[in-house]
């Protein structure tokens, strides 16, 4: 939530309630994917690079498949204009979603070789930098084990190495934390850690995306 609206809603809590009501009751009889993509459209239309960095990662957590959001953002086209698509594209590119790079379009989850299982630090974390196009926090607990994305739920913004303290990470962007040995969101946000399935195999960890 930006300053303004956060100084709104203190100021005048009456009458932003109401909005926020308002905006809710609007798409109540949308199912979620939808009711995202309508808000990526809103955001692109207004060139709001904050709400668009927001809605895009929604949209997809939500079940759109990244060209459902180019084919939504496209089909807007009588409304955006060129301009106003190119920047919004430009936003998405420098986002670097991995499910919307040109060479991963549409393509099939699959397992990925991450490192040797006896490489993984026990009631530790490990990290893995970018497999095939991702990097991975990996924590291990005996014979569980679990891989979360390096990206933030919020904003897809890659947390480095660096952001890790012991089993908390921190996101530099927006200070939402995490504990890596649940992935749940400790502090500042509400969503966790984006975490796949993993299989060992010849002595390998393998997770699937």
């Amino acid at each position: 939530m930006s300053d303004a609206l956060s100084y709104l809603i203190k100021a005048r809590p009456e009458a932003m309630t109401a909005y926020f009501t308002f905006l809710k009751d609007t798409g109540k009889y949308l199912d979620p994917k939808t009711r995202s993509l309508i808000s990526v459209i809103t955001k692109i239309d207004s060139q709001t690079e904050r709400g668009l960095r927001q809605y895009l990662p929604r949209a997809i957590r939500d079940g759109a498949t990244p060209h459902e959001v180019l084919d939504a953002i496209l089909m807007a086209f009588p409304t955006l204009g060129l301009a106003k698509i190119v920047w919004a594209v430009d936003i998405l590119l420098d986002m670097d979603i991995p499910e919307f790079r040109a060479d991963m379009l549409g393509a099939e989850p699959a397992w990925h070789d991450l490192i040797a299982w006896d490489n993984v630090k026990e009631n530790d974390i490990t990290y893995v930098e970018d497999c095939d196009g991702r990097s991975v926090f990996i924590y291990r607990s005996g014979d569980d084990c679990r891989v979360y994305d390096s990206r933030c739920p919020h904003q897809v913004t890659d947390i480095p190495h660096l952001a890790l303290a012991g089993k908390k990470l921190t996101c530099p962007k927006h200070k939402w934390a995490f504990d890596v040995s649940t992935g749940e969101c400790v502090e500042k946000g509400t969503r966790p850690l984006n975490q796949f399935t993993s299989r060992i195999t010849e002595g390998r960890l393998q997770a699937n995306w």
